[in-house]
């Protein structure tokens, strides 16, 4: 008799985890609890242990491995009989999560989201998971996730937003879909990438602003037949969005045995960055950085800047507009516009642009653009190409000039761009032509085409948009490097001029003795050179008492300042007076993307918006 008890009791230790081996603790480092209480389907790809407590306790275990479609319907129903059972809920998510990825089925996919939701949005009946339950992080996740799969293209690539009638493991569910969605303003959504599956490259920060919804990076074109534009969206621009699918009273549903019906919404970042969900503001999950960088993924920088400064650019690049847009034109928002240096593209701003779009405040009163052009060309070319895509994009977008934050402009430019930024807010008079011609422009014989290029160029007063800009690393007196014989010379002869400058000189050279000795039509490198009539000119004349302005100097080393250059332009040749702002940085000359420059072009732009 003893030893058959002492048999039953050694057999029924088989059969139970418990007595597997003694019960104990170990003391570990905390990291190391912390990976073992925090898995779950998102973080390891293993269920979390609330949901493997469910399975003990529902003496499905083993089960779920051996049958998994037999023990989640097995827990669907308990949830049923528990009246939505909270635990339950989570369980049957995470585990349909885990069961649809190994197996492909949709159904499961898309039963995840349906669980996950009525797990976070009870609706009335039954328990809400606190605001410190680590469920409910995990529970969004899932939904993120299964929502992103559920909607994908057959090849995986994308997201294919659609209504219909979709089947679950038990009963279906209706999707609501209104196309129109795919539509902001002129121009409609396409190829939706999931952007939490993208990995980014390049950039110093990540902004993921976690909530609810499967963060999406789109493209963008113009609708057909939408009549006339009114942005001027980059081509390659990827904009931020959410999906989100709405399943009202979904947890009374599931108890009740209803059909399901839901709605599936996108949500642009620009329009809407929380939706109300059963009485309560939720936060929608986006991806700004990765969208950013998708957008600047393939883009060749080495041709766009080195062969774009000689003016060589290839047929893909040489028609790109010369202004720009992260995003459609929306009124009473401030344009902010940068313009990149000499050799360099907007490539440059992603770093600068991606913090500021991290700022709600900013990104509520501001909308971003960017300037593009040959850097080789001359200033005064480059200048006016600006001054003129300004006014143009201005009249585009709002022809009865209804919106003042068009006009309270910041202009941000990084070296040579500065330049181009100075010429938008100065009344040059006659100064800069003086510098060059020993004549009146008016007495000259020249084409018409000729004299109103040069009169538009030199002649001009400050813009009526900018009323704010912001110099970095900015040569007003010069560069030592452009300086360099060797260096210009070699830019020169490289250099590929437009046409109309080249029928321009020869039409000049018709009148003898107009132009001061040794002036040429010259290379930007030319104008920056510290000896070049034109930087000493432009250094004489003062920015607008109207116009607000800031600067940043790049300096490197810890050395005296006054002695200081950045490796491309002195302290003494960046540094201005009358300024309402000036900060060192301890950098290169490409300091654009050094976070104590961002962080002060941040400033401004707050000062500039009033935002305390």
């Amino acid at each position: 008799m003893k030893t058959r008890l002492v048999a039953s009791v050694f057999a029924l230790c088989l059969g139970l985890a418990a007595c597997a081996g003694p019960v104990s603790t170990t003391r570990v480092d905390p990291t190391v609890v912390e990976r073992d209480v925090g898995r779950s389907a998102i973080t390891t790809g293993e269920p979390s242990w609330p949901t493997r407590n469910v399975l003990f306790a529902s003496g499905l275990f083993d089960v779920y491995d051996e049958r998994p479609e037999e023990a989640l319907a097995t827990l669907h129903k308990s949830m049923v009989a528990a009246g939505g059972d909270p635990d339950l809920l989570f369980a049957l998510a995470e585990l349909s999560f885990l069961h649809g990825k190994a197996t492909g089925k949709k159904a499961y996919t898309l039963a995840t989201a349906v669980y996950a939701w009525a797990f976070l949005f009870p609706d009335g009946a039954g328990e809400t998971p606190g605001r410190f339950d680590p469920r409910a992080r995990i529970a969004a996740d899932l939904y993120n996730w299964s929502l992103t799969t559920a909607l994908a293209s057959p090849d995986g690539s994308e997201v294919s937003p659609r209504g219909g009638t979709f089947d679950l493991p038990f009963g279906p569910i209706t999707v609501a879909f209104d196309p129109a969605s795919l539509r902001t303003g002129t121009r409609e959504l396409f190829q939706l990438v999931p952007a939490a599956e993208l990995e980014v490259h390049g950039l110093a920060m990540r902004y993921r602003w976690p909530g609810l919804g499967a963060p999406l990076a789109a493209a963008t074109r113009p609708v057909a037949g939408a009549g006339p534009e009114r942005d001027f969206v980059a081509p390659r621009i990827r904009v931020p969005l959410t999906a989100l699918l709405r399943v009202p009273d979904a947890r009374r549903a599931l108890v009740e045995g209803r059909p399901l019906a839901s709605t599936l919404e996108l949500h642009v970042l620009w329009a809407a960055e929380s939706v109300m969900i059963a009485g309560e503001k939720v936060s929608l999950e986006s991806e700004p950085t990765a969208a950013i960088a998708l957008g600047f993924t393939g883009i060749p920088i080495v041709e766009l800047e080195m062969l774009g400064l000689l003016g060589r650019i290839g047929a893909e690049f040489r028609d790109r507009p010369p202004l720009v847009s992260a995003t459609p034109y929306t009124p009473g928002l401030i344009p902010v516009v940068f313009v990149h240096g000499t050799g360099s593209s907007i490539v440059r701003w992603a770093e600068m642009y991606n913090r500021l779009l991290s700022d709600g405040e900013i990104r509520r009163r501001y909308q971003f653009w960017f300037f593009q052009y040959d850097s080789g060309n001359p200033i005064l070319l480059s200048s006016l190409r600006l001054r003129e895509s300004l006014a143009a994009a201005v009249k585009r977008v709002d022809p009865e000039s209804k919106d003042p934050a068009l006009r309270r402009m910041v202009l941000v430019g990084h070296s040579q761009g500065g330049l181009l930024v100075k010429m938008q807010v100065i009344s040059s008079g006659n100064r800069l032509w003086d510098a060059a011609a020993t004549r009146p422009l008016e007495s000259l014989t020249l084409q018409d085409e000729t004299r109103d290029l040069l009169r538009r160029a030199l002649f001009v007063e400050p813009s009526p948009l900018v009323s704010r800009v912001v110099f970095i690393a900015t040569p007003h007196r010069g560069s030592f490097v452009a300086g360099r014989k060797f260096i210009a010379n070699v830019v020169r002869r490289l250099l590929a001029l437009p046409l109309s400058l080249t029928g321009m000189a020869a039409d000049i050279n018709r009148n003898p003795g107009a132009l001061r000795a040794g002036v040429t039509v010259p290379s930007a490198v030319d104008n920056m050179s510290p000896r070049h009539h034109f930087i000493q000119a432009i250094q004489t004349i003062p920015v607008a008492p109207s116009v607000k302005v800031h600067s940043i100097v790049a300096v490197t080393g810890e050395g005296p300042l006054e002695n200081g250059d950045d490796g491309v332009v002195q302290y003494s040749s960046a540094h201005i007076d009358g300024v309402e702002s000036e900060l060192v940085v301890r950098s290169d000359h490409s300091t654009q993307g050094r976070p104590e420059t961002i962080e002060e072009v941040r400033r401004i732009l707050r000062l500039h918006a009033d935002v305390k």
